[in-house]
């Protein structure tokens, strides 16, 4: 029998701690799909989630972060226009200057509220929800969603 199953990915958003209101870092992608995202990417196999995290962020961003927590988890099957990937979300924090690197066009940080529109894949939805949750200090609410929906 031939399984297909959801591709886990990570995403990581990287809080500057040594600039003023913490802004975030954005990566504007080389390949498709174009825009601004979150730094993050594919788990390798035999790789756990914090370890692509850690990785995926020093590949995109040459910064060595420090993860503070896992955000949450986005597994919508349309969240990736070319497969259906599931993402493991972590807040995490670095300092110094960002370089973009690996496939990372170009990157820019960004004040939270001051996010750019043409967001890849949820990320829109992802940054809202974290804004939200440093706004209120709630994470984002799951009610409504259920097995078939």
């Amino acid at each position: 029998m031939d399984y297909r199953n959801p591709i886990p990915t990570v995403d990581i958003i990287i809080e500057l701690r040594d600039r003023a209101e913490r802004p975030i870092i954005l990566i504007e992608r080389q390949n498709p799909p174009y825009g601004w995202a979150l730094p993050g990417g594919f788990v390798d196999y035999g790789e756990s989630v914090e370890r692509a995290a850690i990785r995926e962020a020093q590949e995109e961003t040459s910064l060595d972060i420090e993860l503070i927590e896992q955000f949450q988890v986005y597994s919508d099957p349309q969240r990736d226009s070319r497969k259906h990937t599931v993402s493991i979300v972590f807040i995490a924090t670095a300092v110094g200057t960002p370089q973009a690197a690996d496939d990372a066009n170009n990157l820019q940080v960004f004040p939270l509220w001051e996010i750019p529109n043409n967001l890849c894949f949820d990320h829109n939805q992802i940054l809202t929800n974290y804004r939200h949750y440093r706004h209120y200090g709630c994470r984002p609410n799951l009610i409504g969603f259920s097995m078939g929906r």
